[in-house]
């Protein structure tokens, strides 16, 4: 990139800074009076991530909050005494099942502490309820509407696309639940694969239906009742008793003013980080704030043992992340084993935990991860907390910890190998283009996409399959012991389970939160008073532009590139966004077993 483009680029980051300039300023001078009575309002509208951001990334809006970060904004509500009650907003949030259930263990603990939890909406749809339903009191607009129907996925199988195009998939697999290449392979499902999704969808419907019971006080078979009527209006919802009150959002309001008393205050943002206050009447203070960005991380004092937080988030893939203003979309390999080492040789960090929500990927960036996380256990408590999918891959990097918290909806263990390639040459013949191949050596073109496997080659890519299953297995056995209820065959082979049926299995040790993981690793270290840090703290703004800037970008990224879905069918993803999004992660692993040959991964999920 030119010296003029960069210059561009920072140009450009600091207009949008100065742009913000007046809103946080006008941020800075609303705060309330802290000795006056407030209702603390939780908007989750958007997407819940697992990974904290940069707070500096507050210059340029708000960005989207993390699971940690609205939990413990929750706690500090339920511990201050100048909180009356809570509020919950999640119209229009994008959050998976296990978040729900760490959310709802948050609510639970609020009303604990005395602090009644309102929530008000104008539509919902079963995740949404299963939330809200934790609620003291639950009301919805009059044109308000419940489409608690119960749930539904369906899961793409691209056997006749690949077909029309001229593509031949030639993939094999250890276990006979391994599904992940199937979508490949098949125009449906095997019946392996058939059972599997049947016992996943039991158990998280079963939870569900347990959480809305316990919020509502009912029996589940009254839930049940209740889903198979639906959807609802607001006016049905409440008659039939799913909801409290239909009301506009100004009578909601009025309500709590009428019960906490007119001097309360709506914090709408409470506990949120505040935007950097700055002086706009001075701009040497502004030249030294940008001063002070650009040049970097501050050595950080830390004056308290710390339990560190590592996330594995998103697809594995090897090698280095790009840079980006909102982080990288995968779990990359090498920054991961950073941060982990780094936690590791940080002496104010007693403990680490490793927070897991990903469906797998490339099997020797999962075995990097594992190495590191190996050699931190060395040195201090290591345990893993499992978010909405810890599966394959995903599952493989735990297996150096003694202790696994998972949520009940959680999708796990898929402890099984999936390999193989993509043969293309009838699609380049389609469009008239021809290709000679040379090669030197019986099996160089093993993985190329000019011909099937012979079967001598089949052959020997079954043998490469199965020894990594065998180390999978292995790595396993090794850490969880006679914890394991059946012999690890019966375990592995590709099955997928919830958190529930895996504790059941001893593939996993306990049910809890995010918070319930970080309180116990800091017990197994003898922390009474302690910070939790995210390692690595995050980078500031400007040298996540100037990285943008200065190509320091990984090639072999594969989930912010451009697909095939983008070039072939944008139109789509207006008409259908939900099986858009199936196709685009299948995609995604179709890029990477015809990069890798062999990948640790979970077939896509079916909820969406």
């Amino acid at each position: 990139m030119s010296g003029q483009s960069v210059w561009r680029q920072y140009v450009a980051g600091l207009g949008a800074i100065f742009l913000f300039i007046p809103t946080v300023h006008a941020a800075a001078e609303q705060q309330r009076n802290s000795d006056k009575p407030v209702i603390a309002v939780f908007d989750l509208t958007g997407e819940l991530t697992e990974q904290p951001a940069d707070e500096s990334v507050l210059f340029l809006g708000t960005p989207a909050p993390s699971l940690r970060e609205v939990v413990g904004r929750m706690k500090k509500a339920a511990d201050d005494a100048n909180v009356k009650a809570v509020v919950i907003n999640c119209d229009g949030a994008s959050f998976g099942l296990a978040q729900a259930e760490e959310l709802r263990e948050a609510m639970h603990k609020l009303r604990q502490a005395g602090k009644e939890v309102y929530a008000h909406s104008d539509s919902m749809m079963l995740g949404q309820y299963v939330l809200l339903s934790g609620a003291s009191r639950l009301s919805v607009v009059p044109t308000g509407d419940l489409w608690i129907t119960g749930l539904y996925g369906d899961q793409p199988y691209l056997r006749g696309l690949l077909d029309k195009l001229g593509v031949v998939p030639d993939i094999l697999h250890c276990g006979a639940y391994k599904s992940a290449g199937e979508m490949f392979m098949r125009d449906g499902p095997s019946p392996e694969a058939d059972q599997m999704t049947n016992w996943l969808l039991d158990s998280i419907y079963d939870t569900a239906i347990k959480q809305i019971a316990d919020g509502r006080n009912v029996s589940a078979e009254k839930v049940r009742q209740w889903i198979d009527s639906g959807p609802y209006t607001a006016e049905k919802a409440k008659a039939a008793g799913l909801i409290d009150a239909v009301e506009h959002h100004d009578a909601f309001e009025a309500m709590l003013k009428h019960k906490y008393g007119s001097e309360v205050t709506f914090e709408k943002q409470y506990g949120a980080p505040k935007p950097p206050q700055l002086d706009v009447s001075n701009p040497f203070a502004l030249v030294r704030t940008f001063a002070e960005l650009m040049g970097g991380p501050k050595a950080a004092t830390h004056n308290k043992p710390a339990v560190g937080v590592v996330y594995v988030d998103g697809m594995i893939l090897l090698g280095k992340g790009e840079a980006s203003l909102f982080g990288s979309s995968a779990a990359m390999s090498t920054d991961i084993s950073r941060a982990i080492d780094q936690a590791a040789r940080d002496d104010s960090i007693k403990a680490v935990v490793l927070r897991i929500d990903s469906p797998g990927g490339s099997a020797v960036a999962s075995e990097i991860i594992l190495g590191a996380t190996q050699r931190l256990k060395e040195k201090k408590p290591l345990v893993v907390s499992m978010g909405d999918v810890a599966g394959s891959g995903g599952y493989y990097v735990t297996c150096a910890a003694d202790t696994i918290f998972a949520d009940d909806s959680t999708i796990t263990a898929s402890i099984g190998v999936v390999g193989g390639k993509f043969v293309t040459t009838d699609m380049w013949n389609k469009i008239g283009v021809t290709w000679k191949a040379y090669q030197r050596g019986a099996h160089a073109g093993l993985l190329s996409s000019d011909t099937d496997f012979t079967p001598e080659e089949h052959q020997r890519l079954q043998a490469w399959l199965d020894d990594i299953y065998g180390v999978f297995k292995g790595h396993v056995v090794a850490i969880r012991g006679d914890r394991l209820k059946k012999p690890i065959d019966e375990l592995a082979g590709g099955r997928v389970f919830t958190g529930r049926q895996a504790l059941d299995l001893g593939l996993v040790d306990k049910i809890g939160t995010l918070q319930d993981a970080i309180e116990f690793a800091a017990g197994k270290a003898d922390l009474k008073d302690y910070d939790v840090r995210t390692v690595p703290e995050p980078r500031n703004i400007l040298q996540r532009l100037m990285e943008q800037a200065g190509g320091d970008n990984d090639p072999n990224h594969l989930v912010t590139r451009g697909s095939l879905l983008d070039l072939a069918a944008p139109y789509l993803k207006d008409l259908d966004p939900q099986r858009v999004r199936a196709i685009r992660r299948a995609l995604g692993q179709l890029q990477l077993m015809q990069k890798e040959g062999v990948i640790l991964m979970m077939p896509p999920s079916l909820i969406q």
